[in-house]
């Protein structure tokens, strides 16, 4: 649910999307069911004429009348398949934009992200192996595992978080993970703050 101003903006969007899609369904039965009732005649015309009075044959200008709707349906079912098309187009071009739009907010995170690390681990005055060793434990990998990727024992690399967490100020993975989170949360915040202020 995406909120702005107070005002669900996603489920506004969906009943709009919702009554669009009420109002082209129902046009498009009203074209079905012309188009049914024009077969209908049509079938019947063509028993009148082959059954030798097994149904009556249906008045001729009823019959032409009938063939104009036909003719009318069949116009606007093409216009009304082409105007679908380019609906679903402009859709398909839309839900790409959104999710090419997403990928970009999220490599930015993620970049973001990326550079508070570095800079946290600066401040801590880490080891180039102890800033490994963090970059790994916030992927969330095991010690054993980080032990295996760096080709060294699990004692070293206990002893090598122990020596993270001591610089930290934490006092293991989960709270050094959060210390992130919270300090990236603080810079959107503060981002957010700053055009809010500019725009004002």
């Amino acid at each position: 649910m995406t909120m702005v101003a107070g005002v669900d903006v996603g489920g506004a969007v969906m009943i709009n999307v919702m009554a669009r899609f009420d109002r082209a369904r129902l046009g498009l039965s009203a074209i079905i069911a012309l188009q049914v009732i024009c077969a209908l005649v049509f079938i019947w015309e063509l028993l009148a004429s082959i059954g030798d009075g097994l149904v009556p044959a249906i008045p001729w200008a009823a019959y032409e009348l009938v063939q104009i709707a036909a003719a009318f349906g069949l116009i606007i079912g093409i216009v009304s398949a082409a105007m679908f098309m380019r609906y679903m187009a402009v859709q398909v071009d839309d839900a790409q934009a959104r999710v090419d739009h997403a990928e970009s907010r999220l490599r930015a995170a993620s970049a973001a992200f990326f550079d508070m690390m570095e800079d946290k681990f600066s401040e801590w005055a880490l080891t180039p192996a102890e800033r490994d060793v963090a970059r790994f434990a916030v992927k969330g990998m095991t010690t054993a595992e980080i032990a295996t990727l760096r080709n060294t024992s699990e004692g070293t690399v206990k002893a090598q978080s122990a020596a993270i967490y001591r610089k930290a100020g934490v006092s293991g993975r989960p709270q050094l993970i959060s210390l992130f989170i919270e300090e990236l949360l603080d810079v959107e915040a503060e981002a957010t703050s700053t055009v809010t202020h500019a725009a004002e």
